[in-house]
């Protein structure tokens, strides 16, 4: 007996998202985890306070590690307190 397409469908997605769910193999120190957290948390700081902090910046430029400390400058320079708190979070 031949299976139809829509058999054929569902076994692979089964599949894949078995794959899916498994734990991941990546391992990652500390201190690697912790810097990607704030590479994250500079870019979403870019992104959302831009108009405020940032306007004279190209909206598409991407932040990477060296820029993190230069996001946390712009933020606590030109924003308010919120943003100055935000700021000192990314210097930790």
């Amino acid at each position: 007996m031949r299976a139809s397409n829509g058999q054929l469908i569902s076994a692979y997605l089964a599949k894949i998202g078995k794959i899916g769910g498994q734990k991941s193999k990546r391992v990652l120190n500390s201190e690697t985890a912790r810097k990607m957290v704030c590479l994250r948390e500079a870019r979403r700081a870019f992104k959302k306070y831009h108009a405020q902090c940032f306007w004279s910046y190209d909206t598409e430029y991407k932040i990477m590690f060296a820029d993190i400390s230069w996001v946390a400058e712009q933020l606590m320079k030109n924003g308010n307190r919120a943003l100055w708190q935000i700021g000192v979070k990314l210097c930790r």
